[in-house]
């Protein structure tokens, strides 16, 4: 069977939320064009098919609305009904609407002029669009209204109806660092390892760090530190699933000690194999100790 490209058309209102969806359809993986005439989708298409095998292409999304070039609804009618009689492109439009007090007052706080009422007061303009979309609303696979949707809402609704094998996992960083030179400005989670006994008072580990089997054997001797590793590998574990639910692309983690050499090193470094059994992309980095 020929694989289909899979398309999904953003369209709906200024001030509805298109913008917000397009970028959680690229954390879901889609390759994402935004404000396209609808006269060039087909362009876009052919010009994909040339150069990918349709098998292993990202599936696109496009941004379509009455702020492009041209835009007619008579046009855009048109442009759909192709797209949904093409053999080779699963097709679906998405349509985002919402009240009018509620687009009134989203301009009215973010200060921005409704692009078909740049002269005119914001109601003509939101009147003006949903004359110019209702051919295109009626013809919608979907309607999504956002008048009483959160953001975290809009990801989950989207996710839910949307998701792809493809979707670009939480990508997590685990740094080392010592709490003598501050605290890591990026950090989401901080933990202090400051409590275990320190290596570097020993003088035979002093010169070492905590990538030495000397010096993890040492940290790892400290009575309390199966126990409280284990609550805090565990404790991020049942984290990490929520912070990805909640639309974090990107997770730091921050361990630190004193200097940031011995202990802090230790644990990054057992966190972050723990983590990748787990499944989990990880991304070791040592913020106060150099390794070639």
């Amino acid at each position: 069977m020929m694989a289909k490209t899979r398309l999904v058309i953003v369209t709906g209102l200024s001030g509805a939320g298109k913008s917000s969806a397009l970028k959680i359809f690229e954390d879901l993986g889609y390759e994402v064009v935004d404000n396209l005439p609808m006269g060039l989708v087909s362009r876009l298409l052919s010009t994909e098919d040339d150069r990918l095998d349709k098998q292993n292409a990202r599936p696109l999304a496009i941004g379509v609305d009455c702020r492009t070039r041209a835009f007619s609804q008579a046009g855009a009618v048109d442009q759909i009904s192709q797209l949904r009689e093409a053999e080779d492109i699963e097709s679906h439009i998405l349509f985002f609407d919402c009240a009018d007090d509620v687009l009134a007052r989203r301009f009215s706080e973010t200060r921005r002029r409704h692009p078909l009422a740049l002269d005119r007061p914001i109601a003509d303009g939101i009147a003006l669009e949903r004359e110019e979309l209702i051919g295109v609303r009626d013809m919608a696979d979907s309607l999504i209204d956002t008048s009483g949707l959160s953001v975290h809402d809009l990801r989950a609704k989207i996710t839910e109806s949307f998701s792809t094998e493809t979707a670009v996992p939480l990508m997590i960083t685990i740094q080392s660092f010592g709490f003598a030179k501050g605290l890591p400005r990026a950090a989401d989670l901080v933990f202090d390892m400051r409590f275990l006994r320190n290596p570097h008072y020993e003088d035979i580990l002093r010169s070492l760090t905590g990538r030495d089997e000397a010096v993890a054997d040492y940290v790892q001797q400290d009575p309390d530190f199966d126990d409280i590793y284990n609550r805090m590998r565990d404790l991020v574990l049942r984290l990490l699933p929520r912070y990805a639910a909640e639309g974090k692309s990107y997770f730091t983690i921050a361990i630190g000690c004193t200097g940031g050499r011995h202990r802090s090193v230790f644990v990054v470094e057992k966190l972050s194999q723990d983590l990748a059994t787990a499944g989990y992309n990880v991304k070791l980095a040592h913020r106060d100790t150099k390794f070639e």
